[in-house]
């Protein structure tokens, strides 16, 4: 196994985790607490582990991923019911940042520095966590399974050894659609709606590849500015049939009524990111003060793509697990997708903790990981590529078209890849066909 490398924190936050222990009377307790060296790592005790999270409660990116954290809070409260992990339960720190990078830098330092986290679990968006990722691998946190498809999570682990992916990455999503549409589409003029950071960066990337002749025209947008009118125009004057979108929900809501206004009617292919049909729906007519009336049949006809089933196969074992678990753990509201998902990031981080053993550590944790991480069980419907080498996620998806009121049919099977020129492949893994356990725990 290799040797993790740290690089030594900042001056600053030496002195103020210093000043901070002082205040708190830690001193030397805090590497013994129980005076005979049984646990001696931070944010872990004989019966809990304490963990932490930033998302957008609030803001213009609520919409959605302000439900994540409450999948993921149900099912640890599913796990610390039947024991927790080793005895231990999964105490979760969710704290909000509105989607704005200078708050992300404020809870963060909150959540180690003072809350203590023993580790970060699936800290929301591209712009945000890339404000806080150095810090977390300074001091030494275990960063996982980000909410994010950015290349930076995982493809240089010399410099981020704490840090870990989740979802595909943006890069090889980028690269399966544009496959998809050199064979399917090979005459559509390919427009591009791209989140003008590493989101559509990595995405431009994996495109290109594939269908560097059938780009047209390019448009990006900044997070925040709501006004996509001169985009969804550009996008219309190059001529542009089909658009290749990769985005947050709210701008393909933006991106939809522009569209409308200006009589623009291209073919539509929206990144995973920004595709569940319930939410664009209820958002569709949210920011039309009810002249769209949005619902889930809002995106009918819309390619996308999925690499966890979602709540419209209710029939899929892993979506009544989940739907076992809202019922009996969760808050007010119905089990969504991004529910769903919070859900799956909390079943791989139990996971985790239990292939980490009884003697909890971060690094030991990140071994455990970076050991046992390609063969771990769950709803992805594609390995994670975890190695002492990779930390990237879930290694791929399969094409589908919303249809018949939000339904995703499948329009390939699952296809696998890597960044760079690794060439995409049918998946033989056999991991779309898992099934969770009896107890709906991880054995």
């Amino acid at each position: 196994m290799k040797r993790r490398h740290t690089r030594p924190a900042p001056l600053a936050g030496v002195l103020a985790t210093l000043a901070l222990l002082a205040a708190c009377g830690a001193g030397d307790d805090r590497s013994d607490e129980d005076g005979g060296g049984g646990v001696s790592e931070v944010g872990v005790s004989e019966e809990s582990v304490t963990v932490g999270a930033h998302f957008p409660l609030t803001g213009v990116a609520a919409p959605g991923y302000s439900e994540i954290p409450t999948g993921a809070q149900a099912y640890f409260d599913y796990v610390n019911a039947q024991g927790g992990v080793h005895g231990r339960q999964i105490e979760y720190l969710v704290k909000d940042d509105g989607y704005n990078p200078t708050n992300t830098n404020t809870v963060t330092s909150e959540l180690v520095l003072q809350d203590e986290i023993f580790a970060m679990v699936g800290g929301l968006g591209t712009p945000t966590h890339s404000a806080v990722v150095d810090f977390l691998n300074e001091e030494g946190v275990p960063d996982l399974f980000v909410s994010s498809g950015s290349l930076q999570w995982g493809d240089d682990v010399e410099d981020k050894p704490y840090t870990f992916g989740w979802q595909p990455d943006y890069e090889i999503e980028g690269k399966i659609i544009g496959q998809y549409v050199a064979e399917n589409l090979p005459d559509a003029k390919v427009g591009l709606f791209l989140q003008d950071d590493d989101f559509g960066e990595d995405a431009e990337k994996g495109v290109r590849q594939y269908l560097e002749d059938q780009v047209v025209g390019v448009e990006r947008y900044t997070s925040g500015n709501t006004d996509v009118g001169p985009q969804i125009a550009g996008l219309q004057a190059s001529g542009a049939d089909l658009v290749l979108s990769f985005n947050t929900p709210s701008y393909t809501a933006l991106s939809q009524l522009v569209s409308l206004k200006l009589g623009y009617d291209p073919q539509w292919f929206y990144s995973n990111v920004g595709s569940d049909p319930d939410l664009v729906g209820s958002l569709l007519s949210e920011f039309s003060e009810g002249a769209v009336e949005g619902s889930a049949s809002s995106l009918d006809g819309v390619l996308t793509t999925e690499y966890i089933p979602g709540i419209d196969q209710a029939e899929d074992p892993w979506v009544q697990l989940w739907q076992k678990v809202w019922d009996e753990h969760g808050t007010e509201g119905e089990l969504t997708n991004y529910r769903v998902y919070g859900m799956s990031h909390a079943y791989a981080f139990v996971q985790a903790l239990q292939a980490a053993g009884e003697e909890l550590t971060r690094d030991g944790l990140v071994e455990a990981l970076e050991e046992v991480g390609q063969d771990l069980d769950g709803p992805q419907l594609a390995p994670f590529r975890f190695t002492a080498d990779s930390h990237m996620g879930i290694s791929g998806l399969r094409v589908v078209e919303i249809k018949d009121g939000g339904a995703a049919d499948p329009l390939t099977p699952v296809l696998v890849s890597d960044i760079g020129d690794a060439p995409i492949e049918e998946d033989t893994s056999g991991q779309a066909d898992d099934a969770p356990p009896e107890g709906g725990v991880p054995e």
